[in-house]
């Protein structure tokens, strides 16, 4: 019956009035990343090989970029900054699955969602933090033995908190899909702990391993608002771009030190393509899953690294919300509200967190369909060949651009006087847009394999019966895939309350973010206010994160039955 449906559903070589709809709005959502993604960076591009002047000069304004000491010295900042965290990064979210996956210490769910609490936070909240932490009157600043928080030593701190989770969700991934069959071989060997570490683990997980190395590189490479709060005199290349572009109104100086930050992401990408090449099967159709054998030291020192490394995670969000009560830090350490009036304050105003509530739920409500539409035609479109392919190259590009590098391009192409979309510019819908297409990625890709799940069948049995695609997308889809829509709308809204690097380019005085807020209120001596911004920014997220829990538990069991069979 099968084959019937399948042999029905393409029994016609011309294309339909549904084949043409579907090519429609394959075309249009071209239109859109091309709008939106593309134009922008060849922009930017060109922005970078002119000069004042409009006249081209190539590679001088790279040239220049290098050629100033103090300006390569940032380069040369971003790399050490980059690397220094992922090593300890890495090594963290290393330990951190293999006590989730490898032990059987009490609490491991807890562990796993105390770390999964940095995605809520804004990476300013980290920098504020740890200025109560190992500030001048910082409560912990013996630890630091007299280094100085602002500058090398702040920067990574806060870069490993907000990208811990980032790496640790990839390592999770890739301890989970051992075969527990070589564990038993190793066991009947009798292999020594570190041997099996060396042998069977390690060359499990190194896919994962190299997979993380190059997101967190790329994302403490490239990010803005650690180094802005805590960088001190210690610049780097994020800084300096704000500084060119803002600062001194150098714009094409500024596009190229925008396109430098590609480069981290070329590397990584070619290092992670390196490594998938020599990867194979990792959990075959003969596998069997790994139990962790009883052992009661390994536990135990599972568990010493786990209440470490889960309370180092609480007391710098614990300490961004206690400082957010505390009336004077350090003299006054009475409750007070006042860091929450913030309207009496420069900068900010609840205003900027109302804007990013409308910016995040406007991303969510536009980039859910809008992802998981054109998925869905990028999988099971029929016909359009190229244009299918060439959606999915569009779609992973933003994997490897960084947020700065496209807000400038969108200040470059959307603010043209030739540009008939230049009004949108400082707005928060053009703030949606730049922020749907930065974040394009991740959700395109849960969405692409949630989609790619679903038997072709159904787009037979759908075309036999004369029904719409619409109403295949409604009645089964969408249904079937709904955890993963939940999931993806989740992580759009989450995106947008926390960026800072893509938007900090686009708002008017009008349109001002939470995140924007945090920087102007820590840049006007305001650090309280600042972390009580932050944590504002955290608490929508997290009471989303509840909903969206809620959501998922009543309409489960409305909508897949048959997951309960």
């Amino acid at each position: 019956m099968s084959t019937g449906l399948a042999s029905s559903g393409a029994v016609s070589l011309r294309p339909t009035a549904q084949d043409w709809a579907q090519r429609g709005l394959l075309f249009g959502g071209l239109a859109v990343l091309v709008l939106g993604l593309v134009l922008p960076m060849a922009t930017l591009l060109q922005r970078a090989l002119i000069n004042d002047q409009g006249a081209f000069v190539g590679m001088a304004n790279f040239a220049e970029y290098l050629g100033r000491p103090a300006l390569r010295s940032s380069l040369t900042h971003s790399l050490w900054m980059a690397s220094v965290s992922t090593l300890i990064v890495v090594t963290l979210a290393f330990g951190a699955a293999w006590v989730i996956a490898r032990s059987r210490m009490p609490g491991r769910e807890l562990f796993r969602a105390v770390l999964f609490l940095p995605l809520l936070t804004p990476s300013l909240l980290a920098a504020v933090s740890l200025i109560y932490w190992f500030g001048e009157q910082g409560v912990a600043r013996a630890l630091l033995f007299g280094a100085p928080l602002h500058g090398a030593v702040g920067i990574v701190i806060a870069s490993c908190f907000w990208a811990l989770p980032f790496a640790f969700v990839i390592l999770s991934a890739s301890f989970a899909n051992a075969d527990g069959r070589l564990y038993e071989a190793a066991r009947m060997l009798g292999a020594g702990k570190l041997r099996v570490l060396w042998t069977v683990t390690l060359p499990s997980v190194r896919y994962g391993l190299v997979s993380a190395a190059a997101v967190v590189f790329t994302r403490v490479f490239t990010d803005f608002g650690i180094p802005k709060v805590v960088g001190g005199q210690y610049n780097v290349i994020a800084t300096d771009i704000y500084k060119q572009v803002i600062g001194q109104q150098n714009f094409n100086l500024g596009a190229a030190i925008a396109l430098l930050l590609l480069l981290p992401a070329l590397l990584a990408f070619a290092a992670e393509r390196w490594a998938a090449r020599g990867q194979g099967a990792a959990l075959t159709s003969q596998a069997t899953v790994y139990v962790p054998p009883p052992d009661r030291q390994r536990d135990l020192l599972a568990g010493v690294f786990a209440v470490a490394l889960s309370g180092a995670v609480l007391a710098v969000i614990g300490m961004a919300y206690y400082a957010s009560f505390v009336t004077y830090w350090p003299y006054d350490l009475n409750f007070t509200l006042s860091h929450y009036s913030f309207e009496i304050l420069p900068g900010s105003g609840w205003g900027a967190f109302v804007n990013t509530v409308l910016l995040s739920l406007g991303t969510a409500l536009v980039g859910t369909p809008f992802v998981f539409l054109f998925a869905y035609l990028a999988e099971k479109g029929r016909g359009a060949q190229g244009a299918r392919a060439l959606l999915r190259v569009l779609a992973l590009m933003p994997l490897g651009i960084p947020g700065m590098a496209l807000g400038l391009g969108y200040i470059f192409f959307f603010n043209a006087a030739a540009n008939p979309l230049n009004g949108l510019y400082g707005s928060l819908t053009l703030m949606v847009l730049c922020t749907v297409v930065h974040a394009y990625s991740v959700p395109h890709i849960t969405a692409t394999a949630a989609v790619g799940q679903l038997d072709r069948e159904f787009e037979a049995a759908n075309s036999s019966l004369g029904a719409t695609f619409w109403r295949l997308l409604g009645r089964v889809t969408l249904p079937v895939c709904l955890p993963e829509v939940l999931d993806v709308a989740f992580y759009l809204f989450v995106f947008a309350m926390t960026t800072v690097s893509a938007v900090v380019f686009l708002y008017s005085p009008h349109t001002v973010l939470a995140s924007i807020a945090v920087l102007n209120l820590d840049d006007s001596g305001e650090p309280a206010a600042a972390a009580a911004m932050a944590c504002l920014i955290v608490t929508a997220c997290g009471a989303v994160r509840l909903l969206q829990y809620a959501v998922l538990r009543w309409l489960l069991p409305r909508t897949q039955r048959w997951r309960q069979r």
